[in-house]
């Protein structure tokens, strides 16, 4: 007969294997990008077109392009750029949607509605369409790919602290604080930012991967870093006629440095987000 489980009994939290994993393959992704680009003595921009397409081999790991550059150090460097881009853009959108969220919940009235319809408006542009308007604007870059992120993905944010903030302002505290004299800056500042900043954090680690995501897709197009600088996005675009003619090391390798950072991290936003759910998560473990 099975022991019966107390009430006081702790569970252990669903899905930690999958938080370690998730966590371990972050590091290493972290850690490849720093350690890679010094621990192999090669330029990632040197052109052989003597060794073009070659297979993955001991010199290579994998393999070479189709001019002959080493792929591992240019998927290292593109996946650099990729990080920058999402952990940037995911900030900058962060800081903009919460200020935008928790100012329209935190006045309402005609602000709430003014800054909801502004958000409505871009929310009806599709985002890839947005952010290919912003970055023709500007000559090819990594600023204008992060600005083209920031200008589709600070919505969400903005919603979610708007639903936060309003919820908070009934809260006993904060109605004592009113009664007390606090004037509505202050309670916003002193009381409802700092109750929303970790669903605030959680936006901008779940929009990590989707920032990712939006640079790989414009570079892939042409549209986001210039075809000589390594880009995840440029390396598979220019392999496509390589995958055709039957060499799949060009397009197998950028491919997964796209997709897994991205699983990693959204696995670890997850995780995060089971935390913030208490009730979720006591559910989940019945």
């Amino acid at each position: 007969m099975g022991k019966p489980t107390g009430a006081g009994e702790r569970t252990s939290p669903p899905g930690r294997t999958g938080i370690r994993v998730s966590a371990a393959v972050t590091a290493a992704v972290v850690l490849t990008v720093l350690v890679v680009p010094l621990a192999v003595p090669l330029d990632q921009q040197a052109v052989d077109l003597a060794a073009k397409l070659r297979p993955p081999t001991w010199a290579h790991p994998f393999g070479t392009d189709e001019v002959g550059r080493d792929l591992l150090l240019r998927s290292v460097y593109g996946l650099r750029v990729s990080l920058f881009v999402g952990v940037a853009a995911a900030l900058a959108a962060t800081v903009i949607g919460t200020a935008v969220g928790a100012v329209a919940g935190a006045l309402g009235g005609w602000t709430d509605r003014m800054l909801m319809r502004l958000v409505d408006l871009f929310s009806s542009v599709p985002h890839l369409l947005l952010g290919i308007f912003v970055v023709t604007m500007f000559r090819p870059g990594v600023w204008p790919v992060v600005a083209s992120v920031v200008v589709t993905h600070w919505l969400s944010t903005a919603r979610i602290v708007r639903a936060e903030v309003l919820s908070l302002r009934s809260r006993p505290y904060v109605d004592a604080a009113v009664s007390g004299g606090a004037s509505r800056w202050r309670v916003t500042v002193r009381h409802l930012l700092p109750a929303v900043l970790p669903q605030a954090g959680l936006a901008a680690v779940l929009m990590i991967p989707h920032a990712i995501w939006h640079e790989s897709a414009l570079s892939f197009l042409g549209l986001g870093l210039p075809t000589h600088q390594a880009s995840l996005g440029n390396m598979v675009q220019s392999a496509r006629g390589s995958l055709l003619a039957g060499d799949w090391w060009p397009t197998l390798f950028p491919g997964l440095f796209i997709i897994v950072p991205t699983l990693a991290v959204a696995g670890l936003a997850a995780a995060w987000r089971e935390r913030l759910n208490p009730r979720r998560r006591s559910e989940l473990s019945l």
